[in-house]
């Protein structure tokens, strides 16, 4: 019986895939959701011991409402942040996205941004969603101008929404419908 791990490649882009998590990515995630400027960009104030990371993470797999992935370097295979589906309603044909790097490192690079079209031209092809929508905080400029780019459209603000060193800051409502979207590429299929 051979030791080696198969990886699966639920989303495949040029240059990240996308897989499901495991246990062994326990220790990275929790890593990552204590990364100051992680926390600052994703507005993250909650505390978790690791066991509360796993508890959280077989929690998160197990709920039908939510698609969660780690993004992943192909040609490093390293786990580079993570995305995510969430409140995907079955009516309404909506959901929220989320997705966070875990490295400055990886910022402003492209990264999010193939990652961000690989979710996005999941939900809305293959989960068949008609909208799907996020938060950003005013601060996070980069971010901003990246949904921009994907389509996403400012639809709202809860002013003075968070609070953060000391400050308020804005939240923007931005929201992408399916006959709005383009696809820039193609997408490799998941192959058993």
């Amino acid at each position: 019986m051979s030791n080696e791990k198969h990886v699966v490649k639920l989303l495949e882009g040029r240059r990240v895939y996308l897989r499901p998590p495991e246990t062994e990515d326990v220790p990275l995630l929790y890593r990552s959701f204590y990364h100051p400027e992680v926390r600052r960009l994703t507005g993250t104030t909650q505390m978790l011991s690791v066991e509360g990371m796993e508890n959280w993470l077989e929690k998160v797999v197990k709920d039908e409402s939510r698609l969660f992935l780690l993004i992943v370097d192909q040609e490093k295979d390293e786990v580079m942040g993570d995305i995510e589906l969430l409140d995907m309603h079955q009516v309404h044909r909506s959901a929220w996205i989320r997705i966070a790097l875990h490295r400055e490192e990886y910022f402003g690079k492209g990264y999010g941004t193939e990652a961000m079209h690989l979710m996005l031209n999941h939900g809305f092809h293959s989960l068949n969603l008609h909208r799907i929508e996020l938060e950003v905080y005013d601060y996070n400029h980069r971010a901003i101008r990246t949904y921009e780019r994907l389509g996403f459209r400012r639809e709202g603000v809860r002013r003075e929404g968070l609070f953060h060193n000391h400050a308020y800051h804005d939240v923007i409502l931005m929201g992408l419908l399916a006959h709005e979207y383009e696809f820039p590429g193609e997408v490799k299929d998941y192959q058993k």
